[in-house]
């Protein structure tokens, strides 16, 4: 019950997500097809087996789970649907975020958010689309997809320098924690696997940083 618990804690049913746009099924699952919505973070098959008075009853059903954010996106695909349109507020909501955590100070030279921005927006509008990032961002939105891929570009070069000076080691804590912000609490069966557990968890252990 603890998977249920946390699926109806952190995300919207499909029901949920609707009702909460006035967005019909049909229109959202034409969006689907059209790759401008994110397929289903989670799909929850539930047999259900009544036993009462008037005999035994057997159900099943399947339950999709979508990110709470995606409830603004929907808006947006609604509003202006028109895939190319779609595609450009991701994209520049994406290098805005970006830039704005360069502003901040957060660092890396990887060309994915350099020379190949474009590029990576691109592929990151695929994973979007895909659903990935509704399961392993808080919102599943551009900014906290480019934060926590910021983030991870960050820690991964930091945390493989053999020994860091004060301000690396400042800049990684800021990273990890950036990360921790934008990452989702994973589903309980997830979460020693997750990129949380392994670039926050561990590496605030291994660099003994404040949580």
């Amino acid at each position: 019950m603890e998977l249920i618990h946390y699926l109806n804690s952190h995300f919207f049913t499909l029901q949920e997500l609707l009702d909460n746009t006035k967005i019909t099924e049909q229109d959202f699952r034409d969006y689907q097809d059209n790759e401008v919505m994110p397929k289903a973070s989670y799909k929850l098959d539930v047999d259900v087996r009544s036993d009462s008075f008037f005999g035994l009853h057997e159900e099943t059903h399947c339950i999709e789970y979508y990110a709470k954010g995606y409830a603004s996106w929907l808006g947006i695909v609604h509003s202006l649907n028109d895939s190319e349109l779609i595609y450009d507020v991701f994209s520049t909501r994406y290098e805005k975020a970006i830039a704005e955590l360069k502003s901040a100070h957060h660092l890396s030279s990887d060309p994915k958010i350099n020379a190949n921005l474009a590029k990576h927006i691109r592929e990151e509008w695929q994973h979007f689309i895909q659903g990935i990032y509704g399961l392993c961002t808080v919102s599943g939105l551009p900014e906290d997809i480019a934060a926590k891929e910021f983030a991870i570009l960050q820690i991964n070069e930091l945390s493989s320098q053999d020994k860091l000076t004060d301000d690396e080691m400042s800049q990684l804590e800021r990273a990890v924690n950036l990360l921790d912000k934008a990452s989702s609490a994973f589903a309980p069966h997830e979460r020693q696997r997750s990129s949380r557990y392994r670039l926050v968890d561990e590496t605030r252990r291994k660099f003994k940083l404040k949580s």
